[in-house]
């Protein structure tokens, strides 16, 4: 039998349905906190619930392109973000509806817009991290494992700058750090670490406008550099201390 005999007599109603999805763990900092975008579920199962915005594929849709339009549906946001595949997942019983297969996106971006609502989510906010509210369906899960990959990450890779804008200053950067990580590092310490990680930023030759509310002198303004892997690694501390 040559392949496409076997086609024809292929009948995929021989195995149980399995429907996909995608859900989107989007992650920002706001007002000195890590936030993630939560949607309220308009539509059962789970109405009234806090969910992370995702939602079935399309028939023809690649998967990072139902992340981006999942979250443009249900938030509003169109931003342009770094965004990766963070993990599968497919228990049985996950969704009351039939078996569903879940692929999760991890997205960051700096500071952005309150989100508004569409499809079928009656709201969208940004909520605190570590303040958030039960989640819908195994999305917990989801969330705490995609906090963990971008707990991670700062270690050995350059994603801090994801979190700020176009140009940025150590001491911004060293925010970022601070807030994921929820550890207090020293100054000094962090800057000339920075600096010695090979392409980790760069120079732009400008300074802020101001030194700061203490009327210091301004700060030199960097940009990210061309690394994609941090050699030597910024190790994340245990607890408040200085950044090694």
């Amino acid at each position: 039998m040559d392949e496409s005999e076997f086609l024809a007599g292929y009948d995929p109603r021989d195995f149980p349905p399995v429907a996909v999805t995608v859900d989107v763990v989007a992650l920002t900092i706001r007002e000195n906190a890590l936030r993630v975008l939560l949607v309220e579920r308009g539509e059962p199962p789970q109405a009234g619930r806090w969910a992370l915005p995702g939602g079935f594929i399309r028939p023809g849709e690649d998967l990072p392109e139902a992340a981006a339009r999942e979250l443009a549906e249900e938030t509003g946001l169109t931003p342009r973000v770094h965004i990766e595949q963070l993990a599968s997942y497919g228990a049985p019983g996950r969704d009351p509806r039939m078996r569903v297969v879940s692929i999760s996106y991890l997205a960051f971006a700096p500071d952005l817009p309150d989100p508004r609502p569409g499809s079928d989510a009656a709201d969208a906010a940004w909520h605190r991290a570590d303040r958030l509210p039960a989640l819908a369906f195994d999305h917990g899960r989801i969330l705490a494992d995609g906090l963990e990959r971008a707990r991670a990450k700062l270690e050995y890779t350059p994603l801090a700058t994801a979190f700020v804008g176009e140009t940025f200053t150590i001491s911004e950067l060293r925010g970022v750090y601070e807030t994921v990580w929820g550890v207090v590092l020293h100054a000094g310490n962090f800057h000339r670490k920075v600096l010695s990680v090979p392409g980790f930023v760069e120079g732009t030759g400008e300074t802020t406008e101001s030194g700061g509310a203490r009327g210091g002198p301004r700060a030199k303004l960097y940009r990210a550099g061309d690394a994609r892997l941090l050699h030597p690694a910024l190790l994340r501390p245990a607890r408040e201390e200085e950044i090694r």
